[in-house]
Parts: structure tokens; C-alpha cells; sequence
């Protein structure tokens, strides 16, 4: 049971000593950007009018200073929390001893092509109905702008109350404190009844429909998109959740793809593993655009690739390993002084200083995903050639050099494997489009790079003493990055390298049923992590591709046992205590989900893909491509 977290007899702002467990978040969003709502129905994170503004609501990050939205019964309640069927819609059902009350919380969407264009995103709408009974609720808003670096002006006029650029609506007249900049109403909503209440910018275009006209319209639009998942099987209802959380992390106007909505929700309580993932990593988007071909959510004009070739166009040879999602948007890493953190983990960082290291495996990342997308016949990359090749030639002349590798550990540079197979991965995949297509390029010479990388990797990356493949040449550890080489076509399966490897990795890398990326390895950061929940997916897939199919399916049920109550996963798991942490939700993870779910399924266990899908995973390399077949030696 719930305690009313406010006075009822008073306007003073919210003071409580206990954050949320991320896992009692839902996330909302629109493709521009999104929020979190807790289970007790206050949105407790939201950054507008992009993923990467500064924040308006963030008491995940501070409980007093950060600013909130709470719409909760005044008395004592519980309450429970769902997406309406296969969409990104959350209702929040709240039973007290007065009666029971739904809270239902999105933001406004448009079809399509309506979302890719860069106007202001709509509304977020809250619309609380009444089912049983009459209660009396309170809405809160606390808003706290930038960061909360200032306190909010409200202009007050009735139901509407400005300040800033923002504006908000409610059904009945706000009480306004100006002195601590609060804002509440009352309202009693008695069985049958809806009310609505709405956030939106001051410079967003008239709202064409009411805000229950908004809602129908919102339940059309995700379940349409929904609807064109093409995996059947008895995995769909979780494949398709976690396709809608990866479209909720995609910025419409300009095709990017965030890593997660949210900043520095710590890898570890109290620590200082805390970091700003509001920005497209290529890495991650690349896997998020290969997860989603994959399911079947993919257009013939999709806006990622448009935001590659700008990318790509600017950097032309070599790549950042993570952009801010706009031109102007900022990523210069700073600390937040004065915020609490989440359960007191400091520092609250924005920005990412990673954004300065070189990882070799995006160019891997970048060129299969681009390679799978051509071989299902959903993209020609003619026109993106001219960026491709002086990649490719790029690739050949520093591939001998070091990198940061996957993991962006700041303990130096390091000649990573998983970080050179992906460069032979890059050639592979060039080479291929360019004999195919008749493009030109210096296919000898990269087609003798690839396999002079091959011989390196096969070589320098084996450990004799670990009987596995290693994080680096220099380090005789292990890297749960490792369990990709097959996954990604560098080598098959079955090969006696790679069953090795993952035993290995399930004897020193796994706590009780969770795969770590690493240990022990030379990080330049304080503190442990948990458990990195894609890894985990990593192994199921390693274990499919190896012919354990029987315990890989084990493995991904308990894995799916793990996840929130919405069906949602963080970064990271506590082996010991099951405890979501990290950002949060994490399109890495979710990735994993669908990945595992549609490898299943290619291979005839609980359910199946497309005939057009299962086509292009055999073109793309799922364990018996070309690559893998010159890797045997």
C-alpha cells in the first residue's frame, strides 16, 4: 500500500526518503522524446522538447530538487501498471478504500511521415477515469527546468498555467505556490467520469483532436506499427514490447537512435558508474536497426540510413563512436554538483566524454548492418558508396592500431579482439557489396587486409591458458564482446575455438544465470557493475549457433522472467538481488530480446520468421557466412 506521498493539508513540496526501484518505471515517448512514470503515477523523468534537452522533471536523479509530476488518489492506496495492448500507451490503476481510479499516460503521435519532420513534438497527455466509486485525487507538478538550475515563472490564467516554454492544462483551476514554485489541484472523479490534464511547448502547433481523440489516435498508431512484426511464435508478446521500446527510442525528425532516454542511473549503487546515454552510439544503433530488420519493422525509406550518410558524409573516413542526436546538439561531458543521484550515486553526469575514443568495431557494426539491410532488399547502399569506400580504405590502413574497445573503459588503449574481428567483418561486408554491385575499390588490397586480420585474431586473440578467446592481446582475461565472433559470421559455431570460449565464459564470467562483460579487467573506473543484461542474450545466441538450443531456450526464459513488470529491461541486473540498474530502458538489451527470440525461430524452435528474413540472416553471416568459412584455419 501507498502512502499519499503529499500533505493533504498542505501545499508544501514533496519531501520523501525513498527512491523507486528503476523496475517500477514505465516509459512513455513520442519519438522525439520520452518520459518515466512510476507505479504511483508520477513522471518522475522527462526531458523536452528532445531526449537530449535539458531536463523539466528528474526527481530519479534528485528527490528534492529534481522536479516531478505526480497524479495519485489523496488517501492511501495500491496500485498496479500496463501498456494497453501492443502499444507504448500506460495505464496506472490505483484502488483505495473510496474506489478505483485509471491513469492513462502517453504523448500525441503522428503517422509516419508526420513524425519525421522537425516540428515540436505534441502533448503529453494524462487522462485519469474513474471505475469504481468517487476519489479524490491530487495532481502535483513540480516542475524544475533546466536541469532545475532555475525555479519556473508561472503565469497563471485558469485551467492554463505557462512558465518558461512550457505550458500546462488541467480540468479545474491551478493552485499556484510561488514561493517553493508548485502547482497543484484537486479533483473528485467518480465512476464513468475522465478528466485530462496536458504538458505541452508554448510554440507547439494547435492540437487538432481533444485529448481522448488523442488517446484513440495514439492506440491506432502503435498498434498499426506493431502489427508489422513478422515473428510468430510464443515469443511475439515480448518481441513486440521490445520493438516498441526501441521505436520509443528513435528521434523521428532526424533518424537517430538513442542508447536509452535517460542519464547516470548508476551501474552500481553509490557508485560513480554514471553516465549520459541520450545519444546515438553507432554501435548501438547499428545492432538496434539490425534487431528491428530482423522482426520485420523496417520501411524502404528508413530514416536512420539518412542520418548515417549525413554522418558518415561529414566524417568520411574516420567515425565518432557515439553523435548527439541534432547538429546542435551538445556533448561535452559536465557534472551536475549539487544533485543528489539516484540513491546517492555520484557524479550526475550530462554529456559523454567517451565521444573522444576510438573503438574499431563501429566500422564493423555500421558496414554488416548497412550489408543485412541490402541483402533483405530494404536498402541500396549505391548511394551511400562513396562514404563506404574510403572506410574501407581507412580500415586497411590503421587496422594494426589500437583502440578503446567496445566497453569505452578509460584504462588506455588496447588491441581488443572483438574490436579486430569487426574490422575483417568491414571488409567482408565491402567487399561483398562492391563485387555484387560493380562498384569500385581496391578490393585485393582489402580483401587482403581482411585476411591478414583473420590470421592476427586467430593467432594473437586465443589463450591457451584460458582456452578461450581474450578481451586483448595484452590481457589474458575474458570478454563477453567474444561471444559475437560467430554471431557476427568472423567464425563458426561449432568450431571447437568457440565452444571452448563459451564454456569458459559460463564457468568465469556467469553469476547465477547473469553473463558480466568482463573482469578484472584495467577500467581507469572506480567500483563494481552488475551483470550486463545483453550479454546474457549474447551467450543464448552463442549457445544457439553452437547447437545447444535446448539450453539456450532455458536461458532465455529465465532471462525473460528478469525483466520489469512491463516487460522492460535496464542495462544491467544485480545477480544477487535481481535489481535493475543503469539506464534505463536499454535499447542494448532489448536488442538482445528480439535477437534471441528470431534466432529461435530461424531455426524452427518455438516459432518462425519470414521466409524473405530468414533469407537475409543466412546472407548476413548468422553463423555460416563466408567470413566464418575462412576463419577455419
Amino acid at each position: 500500500m501507498h502512502q499519499s506521498e503529499l500533505c493533504p493539508e498542505s501545499n508544501s513540496e514533496l519531501l520523501i526518503d525513498a527512491f523507486p526501484a528503476i523496475a517500477e518505471y514505465g516509459m512513455i515517448g513520442n519519438c522525439h522524446t520520452a518520459a518515466l512514470v512510476s507505479r504511483a503515477g508520477s513522471i518522475d523523468w522527462l526531458c523536452l522538447p528532445r531526449f537530449d534537452s535539458p531536463s523539466l522533471f528528474a526527481r530519479i536523479l534528485d528527490l528534492n530538487r529534481g522536479g516531478f509530476w505526480q497524479i495519485q488518489p489523496i488517501v492511501p492506496f495500491s496500485s498496479t501498471h500496463q501498456y494497453l495492448d501492443s502499444t507504448n500507451v500506460l495505464k496506472t490503476t490505483f484502488v483505495c478504500d473510496q474506489g478505483k481510479v485509471e491513469l492513462l499516460d502517453f504523448m500525441e503521435v503522428t503517422d509516419s511521415h508526420q513524425m519525421r519532420h522537425p516540428q515540436a513534438p505534441g502533448r503529453l497527455i494524462r487522462i485519469v477515469a474513474g471505475l469504481e466509486g468517487s476519489v479524490e485525487i491530487l495532481c502535483n507538478c513540480v516542475p524544475r527546468p533546466n536541469y532545475a538550475q532555475h525555479p519556473p515563472q508561472f503565469q497563471a490564467s485558469g485551467h492554463n498555467v505557462r512558465f518558461d516554454n512550457f505550458q500546462l492544462n488541467a480540468p479545474i483551476a491551478w493552485q499556484v505556490d510561488s514561493q517553493i514554485h508548485t502547482l497543484d489541484c484537486r479533483i473528485t472523479v467518480s465512476a464513468g467520469e475522465q478528466f485530462a490534464f496536458t504538458l505541452a511547448m508554448q510554440d507547439s502547433p494547435a492540437p487538432h483532436s481533444n485529448p481522448h481523440n488523442a488517446l484513440e489516435s495514439a492506440i491506432a498508431f502503435w498498434q498499426h506499427w506493431a502489427a508489422q512484426c513478422t515473428y510468430q511464435g510464443r515469443y511475439r508478446d515480448q518481441v513486440i514490447r521490445s520493438a516498441l521500446a526501441l521505436k520509443l527510442m528513435t528521434y523521428a525528425p532526424s533518424g537517430a537512435i538513442v542508447a536509452a532516454p535517460t542519464t547516470s542511473l548508476p551501474e552500481e549503487i553509490g557508485g560513480e558508474r554514471n553516465w549520459d546515454y541520450r545519444y546515438t552510439w553507432i554501435r548501438d544503433a547499428s545492432f538496434t536497426l539490425y534487431a528491428l530488420l530482423l522482426a520485420g519493422y523496417f520501411d524502404n525509406e528508413h530514416p536512420f540510413f539518412d542520418w548515417l550518410e549525413k554522418t558518415v558524409q561529414v566524417e568520411k573516413t574516420g567515425i565518432q563512436i557515439l553523435y548527439p542526436i541534432t547538429s546542435e546538439g551538445q556533448i561535452v561531458e559536465r557534472i551536475l554538483e549539487n544533485w543528489q543521484g539516484y540513491r546517492n550515486s555520484r557524479p550526475v553526469r550530462i554529456g559523454n566524454q567517451a565521444v573522444e575514443q576510438v573503438q574499431l568495431d563501429v566500422y564493423g557494426e555500421v558496414l554488416n548492418a548497412i550489408h543485412f539491410a541490402w541483402k533483405a532488399g530494404k536498402y541500396n547502399p549505391i548511394g551511400l558508396w562513396d562514404d563506404i569506400r574510403p572506410m574501407l580504405d581507412w580500415i586497411t590502413a590503421n587496422w594494426q592500431e589500437p583502440d578503446s574497445g567496445i566497453w569505452e573503459v578509460r584504462g588506455g588503449q588496447r588491441h581488443f579482439v572483438y574490436g579486430k574481428a569487426m574490422l575483417s567483418i568491414a571488409l567482408d561486408c565491402g567487399i561483398d557489396m562492391a563485387e555484387a554491385l560493380h562498384l569500385p575499390g581496391d578490393i585485393d588490397r582489402w580483401r587482403q587486409a581482411r585476411d591478414q586480420i583473420r590470421a592476427e585474431v586467430l593467432d594473437k586473440g586465443w589463450s591457451e591458458k584460458l582456452q578461450a578467446f581474450k578481451q586483448s592481446y595484452e590481457d589474458e582475461t575474458l570478454d563477453a564482446a567474444n561471444l559475437l565472433l560467430p554471431v557476427m559470421g568472423f567464425i563458426e559455431g561449432t568450431d571447437p575455438r568457440m565452444l571452448s570460449t563459451i564454456d569458459a565464459t559460463i564457468q568465469q564470467l556467469v553469476s547465477n544465470g547473469l553473463c558480466y562483460r568482463y573482469r578484472n579487467a584495467p577500467e581507469g573506473v572506480k567500483g563494481q557493475e552488475a551483470a550486463f543484461v545483453l550479454c546474457t542474450f549474447w551467450l543464448i545466441n552463442a549457445l544457439i549457433l553452437a547447437e545447444r538450443v535446448d539450453e539456450a531456450a532455458a536461458w532465455f526464459e529465465q532471462m525473460l522472467a528478469r525483466s520489469t513488470p512491463l516487460g522492460l529491461f535496464a542495462e544491467e541486473i544485480d545477480p544477487t538481488t535481481g535489481e535493475h540498474l543503469g539506464n534505463f530502458p536499454q535499447a542494448f538489451s532489448h536488442i538482445g530480446v528480439i535477437n534471441v527470440a528470431v534466432s529461435l525461430a530461424h531455426i524452427g524452435h518455438t516459432g518462425n520468421v519470414q521466409p524473405q528474413h530468414k533469407a537475409a540472416a543466412d546472407a548476413a553471416g548468422r553463423g555460416g557466412s563466408g567470413a566464418a568459412k575462412q576463419a577455419q584455419s
